[in-house]
């Protein structure tokens, strides 16, 4: 089975650490690309920059701060959700906002799911545990998300 990848934009280094901890405590070994801010996002998911010879496909799931530097969250959804190819694309807002209009923006832009980031420690990981869960392993993802498959060796296993 081919491990869907995670798309995490976060600016925070320590949310990064805990988010990728709580994913590997789960047993989740999925690939998790991490992005400090939103210009890079959208880097990687349009295949410029930096990013211009990555794997083509599309994450299974984009977990996505709202205040991030040079682009905000606000703006990466946007952008997402306008774009045909892109739209599709589960997002999953995680955020440590609690302002209404943030939720209520996200929403409106098309987000999948709105989280606020537990400030207790044990209720983050355990949020972020059940996110991966679900997403990454539960969720059907959209055609395209997946890596193309290897070619095989024709022995069948």
């Amino acid at each position: 089975m081919e491990l869907k990848r995670i798309l995490l934009v976060e600016d925070s280094a320590k949310d990064v650490e805990l988010i990728l901890a709580a994913l590997a405590e789960n047993c989740l070994a999925n690939e998790v690309v991490v992005t400090r801010d939103g210009q890079d996002a959208l880097d990687y998911l349009y295949r410029q920059g930096v990013y211009r010879l990555r794997m083509e496909g599309y994450p299974a799931v984009v977990l996505l701060d709202l205040k991030l530097p040079r682009v905000d969250g606000l703006e990466v959804l946007d952008k997402l959700k306008s774009d045909a190819d892109l739209r599709a694309i589960p997002v999953v807002v995680l955020t440590s906002s609690r302002e209404e209009q943030d939720l209520v923006k996200s929403y409106n832009l098309g987000t999948n799911a709105y989280v606020v980031k537990p400030v207790d420690f044990h209720e983050f990981v355990e949020a972020i545990k059940e996110l991966g869960l679900f997403w990454a392993v539960v969720n059907q993802p959209p055609p395209g998300s997946l890596p193309p498959l290897r070619a095989t060796t024709g022995i069948d296993t």
